[in-house]
């Protein structure tokens, strides 16, 4: 018995070896002709090695909106998206980054940014002094500039502390801008933040900002005050065509224009200045004592 069902499944087995291709309406199927359905989770094995993007190419993030970046690259405004490898990693205005992708600056075309480089300084503030959510305003700028009215409004000299206590807890330097010097006298706040070494400039509608300007070449300065103490009449004053400018660096997607959030402008003698939105109050709770 064993040996008769030894020679049977020998025979089988020579069977199937031997089997022919089957031939359905004249035409020839085997077991290569089978298609295996790909998985729902992918057939190549999970790996951590990133590609390098070693064409990549240097920018500077302009406007922040919605998801989507304004970027400078080689003087081009360029739009782009975070790419997926950064994560949750926060990018802001005046951080310097590596793009791919579609550089053209068509209408459609869009980049994506692949690396954010280390910065050299961030401009933090909290909502108040009592919310614990810090955000970073600004990246990468060296000198703070604080806009304020000599009049209509009024300085606010507790403003101005709090954007000296954050100038140098980010390692910033501090200038103080005093607008609408002709209604009013500027001796007062001069020797108030005199004893700080708070260097000041005093403009007015009727003269020329030659003073600021040579403050501001060559750096890249953050404006900052509250609503209208001057500051948009200060930036269409020192970049020329300011309001075309702005809105050609600040169209993403569909073309709206972002006046609520912050934008970096280039100068023309060199710099740039970082213009953000008028704010009611700075919040310091993300600084200590030890600070």
């Amino acid at each position: 018995m064993l040996g008769d069902d030894g020679g049977r499944n020998r025979r089988e087995s020579d069977n199937r070896v031997n089997a022919r291709p089957a031939h359905i309406d004249g035409e020839r199927y085997d077991e290569d002709s089978v298609r295996v359905r790909p998985s729902r989770h992918g057939s190549r094995p999970r790996t951590r090695t990133r590609p390098s993007h070693e064409q990549a190419r240097r920018g500077t993030v302009v406007v922040v909106d919605r998801g989507r970046f304004r970027c400078l690259v080689d003087g081009e405004a360029v739009t782009a998206m975070r790419a997926r490898e950064l994560g949750r990693h926060a990018i802001v205005v005046g951080d310097h980054v590596r793009l791919v992708g579609d550089m053209s600056g068509g209408p459609d075309a869009l980049a994506r940014i692949v690396t954010v480089t280390e910065r050299i300084s961030e401009l933090r503030r909290t909502a108040d002094d009592t919310d614990p959510t810090e955000r970073v305003v600004v990246a990468n700028a060296d000198q703070l500039v604080m806009v304020t009215a000599i009049a209509d409004p009024p300085p606010r000299t507790g403003f101005i502390d709090r954007c000296l206590v954050a100038a140098f807890t980010a390692g910033l330097d501090p200038l103080l801008c005093l607008t609408k010097g002709d209604l009013g006298d500027a001796t007062e706040l001069f020797d108030t933040y005199d004893v700080l070494s708070v260097p000041a400039v005093v403009v007015r509608r009727d003269a020329p900002l030659d003073e600021l300007a040579q403050r501001l070449q060559g750096r890249t300065s953050v404006l900052i005050g509250h609503s209208g103490v001057g500051k948009s009449s200060l930036v269409n004053r020192l970049v020329p065509n300011a309001d075309r400018a702005i809105g050609d660096v600040s169209k993403i997607g569909k073309g709206r224009h972002t006046s609520s959030s912050a934008i970096l402008l280039p100068l023309p003698g060199g710099g740039s200045v970082i213009d953000t939105p008028g704010i009611r109050s700075f919040g310091l709770a993300h600084v200590s004592a030890d600070d």
